[in-house]
């Protein structure tokens, strides 16, 4: 089990329907990074997505300005799943079998999945890094939640390398090694993080998710991330404004 740290300004009790995996729904109108279907117009392709055009918490978002607050220990309880590697059509994506969690004082949210992002999403100060990692969690009151951990530029990662060496080349394909992994070992050593209320980065940007960004990146080699962009393309949603947000950081 491993141990971070979250603020205590988790938000609770939302029971809105969201899809099985945020960022794969395969549902409503086809949307993408670039073009008439880009991050622009996703509020326009269809009523489905209104939130990713008039929402006021969207995500992502530029982490400048922070608030120190008191913290509330986190917990990471998350056991090895069979490595079955999704390309999605917009990011490479892990499913996890039931009955790794995370918890958040008395609240316990259970992993859906792991994604990843070329660049970052989110940017710190204005700067991106070179990849994001978003780990899904979603509470049985049907809370959202999401750990955020940022990959830049370093060593080959021998742990991502397993999910890169089953990464389907077209999508809607699904690949698996027979093996399994752990996402515990995609996770840094820290306990620092940044905290904020946002909403899925993909339509159709259904707000009220609960986001912690890790402040300490991973390593990622260039390799890995050709490998990436050569297969999903660059797919991160512009930051979106904070508005009347306050993002909290120990």
């Amino acid at each position: 089990m491993k141990r971070l740290i979250v603020t205590v300004a988790v938000i609770v009790g939302i029971s809105f329907l969201v899809p099985q995996f945020a960022e794969a729904s395969g549902k409503g109108a086809h949307w993408g990074y670039s073009g008439k279907n880009g991050p622009n117009n996703w509020g326009n392709l269809s009523p489905e997505y209104s939130d990713c055009r008039k929402g006021t918490q969207q995500s992502p978002i530029d982490i400048s300005t922070t608030v120190s607050n008191d913290m509330h220990p986190i917990k990471t309880s998350y056991k090895s799943t069979p490595l079955k590697v999704l390309n999605n059509g917009h990011a490479i994506q892990v499913n996890y079998s039931p009955g790794s969690y995370m918890t958040v004082g008395t609240h316990k949210y259970n992993l859906l999945q792991f994604h990843f992002h070329s660049p970052s999403e989110n940017k710190v100060k204005g700067k991106a890094f070179d990849m994001e990692m978003h780990l899904v969690h979603k509470a049985d009151n049907g809370e959202i939640a999401v750990l955020a951990v940022f990959l830049k530029k370093g060593e080959e990662n021998a742990t991502l390398q397993k999910v890169w060496d089953n990464m389907p080349s077209k999508a809607g394909q699904t690949k698996s090694s027979g093996g399994s992994i752990n996402v515990t070992d995609l996770l840094p050593s820290t306990e620092t993080y940044w905290h904020f209320t946002g909403s899925f980065t993909t339509p159709p940007c259904t707000e009220n998710v609960v986001w912690s960004v890790l402040q300490t990146p991973i390593t990622v080699s260039q390799n890995q991330v050709k490998k990436f962009l050569s297969v999903i393309g660059e797919d991160a949603r512009p930051v979106q404004p904070v508005n009347t947000r306050t993002i909290y950081g120990n």
